[in-house]
């Protein structure tokens, strides 16, 4: 089976449920999506909150992968840039697969599905995307097409005595 993607679905509760709770299962897993295990989904809402007020703002815009359960089961945010210098490429941020569906070659549809549809904004040339370091995330998405173009040594804090470089990735669209 194969995940369906949508770009910007119908923003439903069962939609913002559903991306709440991969959001939850993801990071509980070990995920390096913004939070650290364990968590809860209300600690995890706000963010969600934050996101869905940019997407309805346009600055945002969400690709979902649906399961063949109907369950969301993958994520990717891309974030338009709004310095004057820097519009002809997007963040992409929140890149998550389900647990469960790890392993299956999801996360590389996910990425080619956020690619194809980067190709259709108006103006954008290239993704860009951080990562951190200590999962290996960097080959994963080399091994996708994105070359790391920059890394800030123990930039992030995981934990006291647990830093991970901060590393950015770019896929150019051409």
């Amino acid at each position: 089976m194969s995940l369906t993607f949508t770009l910007d679905p119908a923003v439903t509760p069962a939609l913002r449920d559903g991306v709440l709770t991969l959001w939850t299962d993801v990071s509980n897993a070990g995920g390096a999506v913004g939070f650290v295990a364990p968590v809860t989904a209300e600690a995890i809402r706000p963010e969600l909150v934050k996101h869905m007020a940019a997407m309805a703002e346009g600055r945002i815009r969400l690709l979902v992968g649906i399961d063949e359960s109907g369950d969301v089961a993958a994520t990717a945010f891309l974030s338009f840039n709004t310095h004057r210098l820097m519009k002809h490429w997007v963040w992409l941020y929140t890149v998550m697969v389900h647990p469960s569906h790890q392993g299956r070659g999801y996360g590389r549809d996910l990425l080619a599905a956020a690619a194809d549809a980067a190709r259709t904004f108006d103006g954008i040339d290239a993704i860009r995307l951080g990562c951190r370091g200590g999962h290996g995330l960097e080959h994963f998405y080399g091994s996708c097409g994105y070359k790391e173009v920059g890394r800030v040594p123990a930039a992030i804090r995981v934990a006291p005595g647990d830093d991970r470089d901060d590393i950015t990735m770019l896929l150019p669209l051409d």
